[in-house]
C-alpha cells in the first residue's frame, strides 16, 4: 500500500515564528505558493499552517503566531495515501504537513494524489462527488458585488453565467485585479518590493478584499473571467477529471449536464473519494 513518503515534497518551504504577516506573504510570493507550514525557528518543530486566506482574514494582525492555524493536523511518512485522502476529503484541507517526532519533513497536497485517482480508472462520475453548493456570478455583475459574495460564500472560484443561464466563463481569486497587479501602494503595504515576482498576483486579489480597497468600480465580471472554460460532463469519470486537473493545474472544474447546463463545480478534494473506497492500491 502506497505511503505518504512516496509522494510528499521533501524539505518544504516554510514560514517561521517568531515572524510577521509580511514575511509570510513574501515567502509565498517568492515561491508562488498559497500556503505554508509554520515551524518554530529555535528547533524546527511544526507549530502551525498559514494560508494567504488566513492572512487576509486577519489582515489587521501583524504577528504570524496570531494568524496561523495552530496545532495543525499532520501525518507521518508511514501514513497511507488512502488515510491522507480521507483527511483531505473530510476536512477540505489543501496542504498536509508530514512530521517525524514533531519536526517537519515534508508536505503533501491534493495535487500529489491526482495521479493515483487517474490510475484507478474509477467509474464514479463527476456529478456523484459534488459536495459544495455552486455559487455563480453573472457576467455583467460589478466586481464590487462579486468579491464580497466570493468571500462570504467561502469559494475560490465562481462559474459565470449569461442573462439566460448559459455558462460563459469562470472567475477565480487569481483572475481578479490582474491589471492592477503593479499597484505600488498595495505592494508597499504587503511588504513586497519586487513586483516582477510571479506569485504576487496570487495575493493581491485577497488584499483588495481584506482592505476594502476597490480600484475598479467600473469593471464587471466579464472583464476578468476566463472565457469558455474547460468543463466536464456530469457523467465524466473522476479519473478523467483528475487527468484534466493535473494537466491544467486546476483546483476545480465546472460540471455540465446533458443539455450543457451548469450543474455544479467539482473540486480536487472531492474526487479523492476514489482513493478512500479503494482497498487494493
Amino acid at each position: 500500500m502506497k505511503r505518504v513518503s512516496e509522494i510528499m515534497t521533501l524539505a518544504p518551504i516554510v514560514a517561521e515564528v517568531p515572524g510577521t504577516r509580511n514575511e509570510a506573504i513574501n515567502v509565498m510570493v517568492r515561491n508562488d505558493l498559497t500556503g505554508l507550514p509554520v515551524i518554530r525557528g529555535s528547533d524546527g518543530r511544526l507549530v502551525g499552517v498559514v494560508s494567504r486566506k488566513d492572512i487576509f482574514n486577519n489582515f489587521e494582525e501583524d504577528q504570524l503566531s496570531l494568524i496561523m492555524k495552530k496545532d495543525p493536523v499532520s501525518v507521518s511518512t508511514e501514513t497511507t495515501v488512502r488515510e491522507a485522502a480521507e483527511i483531505f476529503y473530510r476536512e477540505r484541507f489543501h496542504r498536509l504537513p508530514v512530521t517525524e517526532d514533531g519536526k517537519l519533513v515534508g508536505i503533501i497536497t491534493p495535487t500529489d494524489l491526482l495521479d493515483d485517482v487517474r490510475a484507478l480508472k474509477s467509474k464514479i462520475t463527476a456529478e456523484e462527488v459534488i459536495k459544495i453548493t455552486c455559487v455563480t456570478a453573472w457576467e455583467h455583475e460589478p466586481l464590487s458585488y462579486t468579491i464580497p459574495a466570493m468571500r462570504l460564500s467561502d469559494v475560490p472560484a465562481m462559474p459565470v453565467l449569461d442573462s439566460v443561464g448559459n455558462l460563459t466563463g469562470i472567475i477565480t481569486d487569481r483572475d481578479l485585479f490582474s491589471d492592477q497587479a503593479g499597484d505600488p501602494e498595495a505592494m508597499q503595504i504587503l511588504g513586497i518590493e519586487d513586483t516582477t515576482l510571479a506569485g504576487y498576483r496570487n495575493v493581491l486579489p485577497l488584499f483588495y478584499t481584506a482592505t476594502d480597497k476597490y480600484l475598479n468600480e467600473d469593471k464587471e465580471v466579464s472583464d476578468f473571467m476566463i472565457k469558455d472554460p474547460i468543463t466536464v460532463y456530469k457523467k465524466t469519470s473522476i479519473s478523467e477529471v483528475a487527468r484534466l486537473m493535473k494537466l491544467h493545474d486546476f483546483g476545480q472544474i465546472p460540471v455540465r449536464g446533458s443539455k450543457d447546463e451548469l450543474v455544479g463545480m467539482v473540486y480536487d478534494v472531492d474526487i479523492l473519494i476514489a482513493l478512500i473506497g479503494n482497498s487494493n492500491e
